[in-house]
């Protein structure tokens, strides 16, 4: 009997040019969410913001583009990358959180769909491939992946585009010191078919928790009293993430692992969601405690540092720059086991064991 997986066969990315370091934000007037002034100046705020999240700098889009352009040039080089004709792509998967923002405004625009925008751009005449977009907070284009892997299973597909874009540099409240954690971004890969035995996606897991969870990120009016209250930035409770993500995503990833068929003693990287340097360590460390195991060195590359949480891209984004050999000291090779997984609004969480 046949056996049918799904492969990564290509990967792009497009980082955004415009960098704005930790000490561009010194002049920034923070405020408390009550509308209060902090106590600490604006140098102790953030050396102790780099200290936790381990952020020094983030990219934030040109003016003139908006994050379904940026999934555009993503695109094109993970089409590229994968060597395949685009009009054989029967299906466009687009996770992204806020549509299309135009620089200077805070509406956002999903009319037609993002994906719709991304095929019409990459000038695909082929009726047959689908376009959607999926809203799944930061697990988003993991969760794209899952979902391609089940149309190529079912028998419905045979290559999928699936995308992960944002800029978050058009919803954040200047006022909310979270502001600095986000930038924009923009990761792509194309999922195939592939009947070689034991490669590819060998299992995953995804939850929701919404019973109390549900709103630990939403939207939600500036801290500055005096704006007006009707005009919503993305907010959040960041010890309550902080909490449940490295409470729950473990337990997601060993679900994953257990369901695979392979040893935790064989993965070589895990490529994890870029929301938070500690957070990311207790997951990982917290994860390999499950199986009793100490963290092998090396195993979590970052991009953090340099790139920010840029929400669905940032997995993409990692995993390509690694495949690409830009990311020091960290390298994917043919055969290597390797996790993928992610934690955001929803709440989600899922991850993904995946043989290359």
């Amino acid at each position: 009997m046949e056996k049918i997986s799904a492969r990564i066969s290509g990967t792009g990315t497009f980082i955004p040019s415009l960098k704005k370091g930790n000490a561009d934000f010194l002049q920034e007037k923070f405020l408390n969410n009550d509308g209060s002034v902090f106590s600490s100046k604006n140098d102790e705020i953030i050396e102790k913001f780099k200290a936790i999240t381990g952020i020094e700098e983030r990219r934030y889009a040109r003016a003139e583009y908006t994050t379904s352009d940026l999934a555009f040039f993503a695109s094109e080089r993970a089409i590229e990358d994968a060597k395949i004709d685009k009009e054989k792509i029967d299906y466009i998967i687009f996770a992204h959180n806020f549509g299309d923002i135009k620089h200077g405004t805070i509406q956002g625009d999903m009319l037609p769909s993002l994906a719709t925008r991304v095929k019409y751009r990459l000038g695909i005449a082929n009726p047959n491939c689908v376009a959607y977009d999926i809203l799944f907070g930061c697990p988003g284009w993991i969760e794209g992946v899952i979902q391609a892997q089940a149309f190529i299973k079912a028998g419905i597909a045979k290559k999928c585009l699936v995308i992960g874009a944002e800029t978050l540099s058009r919803v954040i409240d200047k006022y909310d010191r979270d502001s600095m954690i986000y930038s924009d971004g923009a990761g792509a890969c194309i999922v195939e078919k592939t009947e070689e035995q034991d490669s590819g996606i060998l299992s995953h897991a995804t939850q929701t928790f919404a019973k109390e969870e549900a709103y630990y990120l939403h939207y939600g009016g500036s801290f500055d009293k005096s704006a007006d209250q009707n005009i919503r930035y993305i907010k959040m409770y960041g010890r309550k993430i902080y909490e449940f993500a490295i409470t729950n995503v473990p337990v997601a990833m060993k679900a994953a692992m257990d369901k695979s068929g392979v040893s935790i003693d064989d993965v070589k990287k895990i490529f994890i969601h870029q929301a938070n340097e500690k957070m990311d360590e207790a997951i990982i460390k917290r994860f390999y405690r499950l199986y009793k195991k100490q963290v092998p060195e090396g195993i979590m590359p970052m991009s953090i540092h340099e790139l920010g949480n840029s929400s669905v891209a940032t997995v993409p984004t990692l995993l390509d720059l690694v495949l690409k050999g830009k990311i020091k000291n960290q390298e994917v090779n043919k055969g290597d086991l390797i996790m993928l997984a992610s934690v955001g609004a929803g709440m989600n969480i899922n991850a993904v064991v995946y043989k290359y």
